[in-house]
């Protein structure tokens, strides 16, 4: 089967209109080029304080494949997909060496060096101060989770299907992808990723006046 025939372009807005979480997939595998598209895209995704603090784990193979069907109960999507993404969060990020990440900036004109050494002293303190609180798990998830909707919106474009799983046990999504004694590193989200075996028809959204508010919340928007 020719790459041409996975490649159909789609608008942001389409993509997010269309989209649908599919269960059932068929068995022909993503070709390869297709799935370094997703992923360069994937890692496009915004990150606070550019930490990149979020890794994927691309899971095709059958041990890492029965590993996750463990950890999920056996959801089809798992059986069935070709492709399995896991969204891994790096809390502790921010710990390492991040000369790359501000050399790259350097080269690409984004930052100066004054920049640099501000902005690698304040990242340092904000992590500092949501380690106080307890809160580092919680951003490089989030961080990990904006990835994942990038994932999601290029697969469309691409005519790919996606389903995000959130129901699995932690620690056995963890010894599938060989981190089992990382407590450093947490399970943001998988991500099974194919073409569709089925149609999934929109059930519909609330009208924004339900979920839409303005300045504060609860108060309808003028």
């Amino acid at each position: 089967m020719s790459n041409d025939t996975w490649i159909r372009t789609a608008s942001v807005a389409e993509a997010i209109r269309t989209r649908r979480t599919v269960r059932h997939y068929r068995p022909e595998p993503i070709p390869a080029d297709a799935l370094r598209t997703l992923l360069e895209l994937a890692v496009e995704a915004p990150t606070s304080w550019n930490l990149q603090d979020r890794s994927i784990v691309v899971v095709t193979d059958d041990v890492g494949r029965a590993g996750l069907i463990e950890a999920t109960g056996g959801q089809p999507q798992t059986r069935e997909a070709p492709v399995l993404l896991v969204f891994v969060a790096e809390p502790q990020a921010w710990r390492d060496e991040h000369a790359d990440v501000y050399e790259q900036a350097r080269r690409n004109g984004a930052w100066n060096d004054a920049f640099v050494t501000m902005f690698a002293a304040a990242a340092q303190e904000f992590q500092q101060g949501l380690a106080a609180r307890g809160m580092l798990r919680e951003y490089a998830v989030k961080d990990a989770m904006i990835a994942a909707t990038y994932v999601m919106l290029a697969a469309g474009e691409l005519g790919l299907a996606t389903s995000p799983m959130n129901g699995w046990d932690e620690a056995l999504v963890k010894h599938a992808i060989g981190i089992g004694d990382r407590d450093d590193l947490a399970i943001a989200l998988i991500v099974a990723v194919g073409r569709p075996a089925e149609e999934r028809r929109h059930p519909g959204r609330r009208p924004l006046e339900r979920n839409v508010f303005h300045g504060r919340y609860g108060v309808p928007r003028p």
